[in-house]
């Protein structure tokens, strides 16, 4: 009978020890990204990984150091730096945004942050998916539409010189006049829906915007792969070098007026007359 009656007792231990354990362990794990994020915010992005991973094993459900670990990675990807390395850690904050998708697919920030990694090592496609899926969520997301519109650009523009190449020519930005008709036609073939769907979205992204001079900028670049098009039709083509022309004005005015806007910001909004 004593042996019994110690039975219950024994368990009822062993369970608040183990609460008392899981606490300790979770106030540990809070230091710990507490710490990460002190790390984080001075760029110690190395030493920020590290307490974020130490929080993590010290809570596996702790989904906000899970957050922090895979942004944390994603801040120490370089732009176009195809080696084995940077992929590596591109990687790992991939892996770290679709886990935080796995549990919630309407994450907004984990969508941009997969469409930012994909778009800076160079996987185009991918970077305007996801970049959709932002927009399907936020249409109000200005950067998404023009980030959709620059993958069209980047794509019609690489085309446009492969293409060109063959033919003997490089690209004047004028809309190629010289080139022959069967340049022409692949052309037409491969930047059709790219021109026409990277106007469709970087036009959305100004509506958004009316002062998103990059937007602007890449509608005046993008007017110049539509004028490659206009096969045969010089009015078309010059209607297209001016529409391009146009935007290039606008992307200057809007670029001045961000700047003043930014020093009038910075010196209190004091101005001199």
């Amino acid at each position: 009978m004593k042996l019994t009656a110690r039975i219950p007792v024994t368990a009822a231990l062993l369970a608040l020890m183990l609460v008392s354990v899981t606490g300790c362990n979770r106030l540990k794990a809070r230091d710990q990204l507490t710490k990460g994020v002190q790390a984080f915010k001075n760029a110690r992005y190395e030493e920020a990984v590290n307490h974020f991973q130490q929080s993590i094993a010290l809570d596996p459900s702790y989904d906000q150091a899970k957050l922090y670990l895979a942004t944390a990675y994603s801040y120490q990807v370089v732009p176009n730096l195809d080696s084995p390395e940077n992929l590596a850690t591109a990687k790992k904050a991939l892996d770290g945004f679709q886990e935080i998708l796995a549990k919630d697919p309407n994450d907004v920030g984990a969508l941009k942050q997969i469409a930012s990694i994909y778009f800076n090592t160079k996987k185009l496609p991918e970077a305007k998916e996801y970049q959709k899926k932002v927009i399907a969520l936020d249409p109000k997301a200005a950067e998404a539409y023009y980030t959709v519109g620059v993958v069209d650009w980047m794509q019609a523009y690489q085309n446009a010189r492969t293409i060109l190449a063959a033919d003997g020519m490089t690209d004047d930005g004028n809309g190629n006049v010289k080139k022959s008709k069967g340049a022409c036609q692949k052309l037409q073939d491969q930047n059709s829906a790219l021109v026409t769907e990277g106007l469709e979205y970087l036009n959305k992204a100004v509506e958004i915007n009316p002062n998103y001079d990059d937007a602007m900028s890449y509608l005046n670049l993008t007017y110049r792969r539509k004028a490659d098009l206009d096969c045969g039709d010089d009015n078309a083509r010059k209607a297209d070098l001016a529409k391009a022309d146009e935007w290039s004005q606008k992307s200057m005015g809007a670029r001045k007026e961000n700047e003043k806007k930014k020093e009038e910001k910075t010196s209190g909004g004091v101005t001199l007359n």
